[in-house]
């Protein structure tokens, strides 16, 4: 396949995935193989809170929408731009991907086959039906990708690379296991907010969006925020507000009880508004349903500290307070070249 044979099947995907939404998704006769693809969709958009509680309909359509925005003519040119395919010998790279959010390995899945590689996938057991489900629309759209897609359930063996996404302690077992071959392997991350107490209240409201899409599941999700002493709360909650009918899904409730009851018996001071917790820690990893804070004197310290810990941090949101930090409300939905990590999936492709 010519690499302009690939951009068309993924701007046809684009095409498929934008005629759906969680308020009304309408069939557009343009899109090709809707007769096969577009009611079985819907039904398993509609299946995958069963397959697992986190999914719940709003959160994978919103997953959706952002591929389907993502994957256009002009962001695929834009993005693939910088590179040179030409030399690109076919390998077989394997995946192992995370399920803590809806579609979370597709990036690696497109990278891989996008730059003319083979890929062999064992998804998560969170995360086993939306995947494959697009596979067979690509191969539907260009049924030469049968030959480059495999799915497998046991042991990932006859590959030539890696690229792996786990904890802190899954990464260890990688790191070991896959000593011998080439690959990226993937850590716990979390996102931070700094605030100077100037930002707007449709700033605080857009960052409500980045604490808790995906239930504040995915590593771009906001666990930290750092603010300045004095800090006046009323801005972050009046902020958050809009967002209190996350207490309404069991999962997410049954995790703030938890850990509420938890802080509570380890006499933490608390601030709460009965559908998240504010509490001072200086970790960045805060628990579900939970957000950790810590006081800055000065900005120049914070940006310091990131620096410090950027191995630590996937996004910084901020009002521009901190250099290459990202706008309030944008966490969850990256550009194509925002490489998990920092890491260039596509340059470490062609080096391959």
């Amino acid at each position: 396949m010519l690499q302009s044979d690939k951009k068309r099947c993924f701007i046809e995907l684009g095409k498929f995935l934008s005629q759906f939404s969680a308020n009304n998704s309408i069939k557009n006769e343009k899109v090709l193989h809707n007769d096969l693809f577009f009611d079985d969709f819907i039904s398993l958009v509609n299946l995958s809170q069963s397959h697992n509680g986190w999914y719940t309909e709003e959160n994978v359509y919103f997953s959706v929408n952002s591929w389907a925005e993502a994957l256009t003519e002009e962001n695929l040119e834009k993005w693939l731009s910088n590179y040179t395919f030409s030399e690109i010998k076919p390998r077989t790279i394997g995946l192992i991907l995370a399920g803590n959010i809806p579609l979370v390995g597709f990036h690696d899945f497109l990278s891989v086959l996008i730059s003319g590689h083979k890929v062999l996938i064992k998804t998560s057991s969170n995360d086993q039906h939306l995947l494959p489900f697009l596979a067979k629309y690509l191969i539907a759209v260009e049924p030469e990708f049968k030959n480059y897609i495999t799915f497998v359930e046991g042991k990932l063996e006859n590959f030539d690379a890696v690229i792996a996404t786990g904890s802190d302690n899954t990464a260890r077992y990688f790191e070991y296991y896959f000593k011998d071959k080439p690959s990226i392997i993937r850590k716990n991350r979390n996102s931070v907010a700094v605030l100077d107490g100037s930002e707007s209240k449709e700033q605080m409201i857009a960052l409500g969006e980045d604490i808790f899409r995906y239930f504040g599941l995915g590593c771009r999700n906001v666990s930290k925020l750092f603010i300045p002493k004095n800090y006046n709360f009323d801005l972050f909650f009046n902020g958050v507000f809009p967002y209190q009918d996350v207490i309404k899904y069991e999962k997410y409730a049954n995790n703030y009880d938890y850990n509420k009851a938890v802080f509570l018996m380890s006499n933490f001071n608390l601030l709460d508004n009965e559908f998240l917790i504010i509490k001072e820690d200086s970790s960045y990893s805060s628990p579900i349903s939970s957000v950790f804070y810590e006081f800055y004197d000065d900005i120049n310290d914070i940006k310091n500290r990131l620096e410090t810990d950027k191995d630590k941090i996937q996004c910084i949101v901020s009002n521009n307070l901190v250099e290459n930090s990202i706008a309030f409300g944008a966490t969850q939905k990256p550009n194509l070249w925002d490489y998990a990590d920092n890491v260039d999936t596509i340059n470490f492709l062609i080096k391959l």
